[in-house]
């Protein structure tokens, strides 16, 4: 079993998300990653370590360790 952990910031950007269709991509997203954390993208250079998962125009940035996966930020792709 997997234990899941939100970020304080994670949290309050999701609560920030007002289109229902997209945060059920975002919940789907979080099932996907729950059974294959290897799923996401592995990020470099300031972001080494994180991996990121498309969700429509967010990007759920996550990490994980052999347990414990948390997520740390959602955010746009024009954020970039």
């Amino acid at each position: 079993m997997v234990n899941v952990l939100f970020h304080p910031f994670f949290r309050r950007k999701f609560s920030k998300i007002r289109d229902k269709n997209l945060k059920n991509r975002i919940i789907k997203q979080f099932d996907k990653i729950a059974r294959n954390p290897d799923i996401g993208k592995p990020m470099k250079f300031a972001r080494k370590g994180t991996r990121e998962v498309h969700a429509g125009s967010y990007r759920l940035s996550y990490t994980y360790l052999e347990d414990k996966i948390v997520y740390l930020d959602p955010y746009h792709k024009d954020e970039q």
